[in-house]
């Protein structure tokens, strides 16, 4: 997996942190040792600071850039650097949170499984999954990446962003959990062209796709010729400004 750019990616920095506002509020309990798991550059786990001050916060990521800026967003938060996809708990939490991670593990059965594992009695498992796969701009990724031009570098790429059902989560939970919660939200942001749609999905999901490209130029000739499907995809309101719904899935898993 390429590095992550944490300035690339608060660059919309309000966008990306409101569901994590959103899942934190439906949170039931009050929790005294709080776990971000993929906690990037701080931004959702200032939001579980706000949401819970008193509790012992402690934040997980791989990528050393995000661990460096949440670690200066906040010195106080115990930092862990370490890769969700093998991780196991050093000790159990009364909150496990997941902002928009998930979705970069192949597996989520045995993900979601082991996360639940790190909840302590009482407490909760909370995720957010991005589900915007079947939107119009990750179509048309994917349709430029398998077209003739570029298949032959990228056409394997498209497997690197994983998600899955309410129901599958629903089932993969039930046998463990004393009360489940599931729903969905399709956020329609403002931003100011298609361009920023790009500068968007440049900083997450477009990701895998230029990292496998051999140098700047094709990276700059594949966001031109994408930059051209989004502008008819997205097109501009009569304020010049594009709306840009993205959809994201949620549950909250109590555990007996």
């Amino acid at each position: 997996m390429p590095a992550w750019n944490p300035a690339l990616y608060l660059t919309f920095d309000r966008e990306r942190t409101r569901p994590a506002i959103d899942i934190a509020a439906r949170i039931e309990i009050a929790p005294q040792t709080v776990l971000d798991l993929g906690c990037g550059p701080g931004n959702s786990t200032a939001v579980l600071k706000a949401r819970w001050p008193t509790a012992e916060l402690a934040g997980l990521d791989s990528d050393p850039e995000m661990l460096a800026a949440a670690a200066k967003a906040d010195p106080e938060v115990r930092l862990i650097r370490d890769d969700a996809a093998t991780w196991r708990p050093d000790a159990a939490y009364d909150v496990v949170f997941s902002n928009a991670m998930l979705q970069w593990l192949p597996d989520h059965e045995e993900a979601v499984r082991r996360f639940f594992g790190a909840v302590a009695v009482g407490g909760a498992l909370a995720v957010q999954v991005p589900t915007h796969a079947q939107s119009a701009l990750h179509r048309d990724i994917l349709e430029l990446a398998n077209g003739p031009h570029w298949r032959d570098r990228l056409g394997g790429v498209h497997g690197s962003i994983h998600g899955r059902d309410p129901p599958f989560y629903y089932d993969v939970l039930y046998p463990f959990a004393s009360r489940i919660e599931l729903w969905e939200t399709e956020y329609n942001h403002v931003l100011d062209g298609p361009e920023a749609i790009l500068t968007w999905i440049r900083g997450t999901g477009l990701r895998p796709f230029l990292h496998s490209l051999p140098d700047d130029s094709s990276r700059q000739q594949f966001e031109a010729e994408l930059l051209e499907r989004v502008k008819i995809a997205y097109p501009r309101r009569p304020d010049g400004k594009v709306l840009f719904p993205f959809r994201r899935l949620f549950f909250v898993a109590y555990q007996k």
